[in-house]
């Protein structure tokens, strides 16, 4: 199961909005195929891992090990599960049931009807956290939020005049192109698309550009802005108006609830992870309203004495990378990972 959750984790960034799925077949003699799934609309990790097999008589002796329930129904690619039975794989072990309620057991239901052997729960915490943007999505109904900033040693964002460029060094700043390329959207505030310009989007690293979300809720920002150059699809969330413009989206929400009105609404597009980028008030409002699942905090050794404070963490870091002179300190907020 180990195996397979390493050949899951490939699918990060090409997968969306289908789950990471590995999946490795074994015999007695060892691992005879294994496979994972690749990106969207390709073949699924179980159909990946059978093709691999050179001997398909070894199948009927062999047992299947996947991290997420294999499919019984039809979508871009025929049900795993009947292709499982076909292939006369007498059992299966899994590490989790798929979340979503309209699919969950039903797999494993048509596997154990047809007389395949199937054992669950198979490092199931470690399933589920691989899978943290597909089950988040389908349990709490709204997109898996990360917040990325990046800070100097005393605690500050940017100077009293705004100015950001550059806190971090060049390898922390590829890593968040990298960090871009594997989530659905990305999310800046209206102050950060004001003072920065950024472009927000995939570069100097092989991936796709996440969808743009910004939020100017009085539709003070220029059209001129990099945001609105229609060169990736846009959403800009506001209390004012509606409106489309090529690949500029307008949507207009209620004041009240605005965060979570905006969680539902990408919910219902389909999006299911969200890497915010915003400044230091819209970070903080996000970690003081419970808005947000992991944090990703870049801290440089710089000192700035005075300027934008960054937000302030309630929690324990988890975990930290050292790249080069800078550290990535990682945080998990605990109501929603358990």
């Amino acid at each position: 199961m180990q195996r397979a959750l390493e050949l899951a984790a490939s699918g990060l960034g090409r997968v969306s909005p289908n789950p990471q799925v590995g999946c490795v077949l074994v015999t007695e003699d060892g691992i005879i195929g294994e496979g994972f799934h690749r990106e969207h609309g390709g073949p699924h990790a179980e159909v990946e891992a059978i093709n691999a097999v050179g001997d398909p008589n070894l199948l009927s002796h062999c047992t299947l090990y996947v991290n997420l329930e294999p499919c019984s129904h039809f979508g871009k690619t025929p049900p795993c599960a009947d292709l499982i039975i076909e292939s006369k794989i007498p059992r299966v072990v899994i590490a989790n049931l798929d979340p979503n309620p309209k699919v969950s057991g039903k797999g494993v239901a048509k596997l154990k009807e047809a007389g395949v052997e199937v054992v669950t729960g198979i490092s199931g915490a470690l399933g589920a956290f691989l899978n943290r943007r597909f089950f988040t999505y389908h349990e709490r109904q709204r997109p898996y939020i990360i917040l990325k900033w990046a800070q100097t040693a005393d605690g500050f964002m940017a100077k009293p005049n705004y100015d950001s460029k550059w806190i971090s060094n060049r390898q922390s700043r590829q890593l968040v192109h990298i960090f871009r390329a594997q989530e659905d959207a990305i999310l800046v505030g209206r102050g950060t698309a004001q003072y920065d310009d950024p472009q927000l989007t995939v570069r100097g690293f092989e991936g796709k550009d996440p969808l743009r979300v910004v939020l100017d809720p009085t539709m003070s920002l220029s059209n001129d802005l990099k945001l609105f150059d229609g060169s990736v699809p846009t959403l800009c969330y506001n209390y004012l108006q509606e409106g489309n413009d090529g690949n500029v989206t307008w949507i207009k929400m209620p004041k009240g609830g605005f965060l979570a009105n905006i969680w539902q609404d990408l919910h219902q597009r389909g999006i299911q992870s969200v890497l915010a980028e915003g400044g230091a008030m819209l970070l903080q409002s996000m970690t003081e309203g419970d808005h947000w699942d992991e944090a990703r905090v870049f801290v440089a050794p710089h000192l700035f004495g005075e300027g934008i404070k960054a937000p302030v963490m309630n929690t324990n870091c988890v975990e930290e990378r050292l790249l080069g002179e800078d550290r990535l300190r990682i945080f998990y907020n605990q109501k929603n990972h358990g």
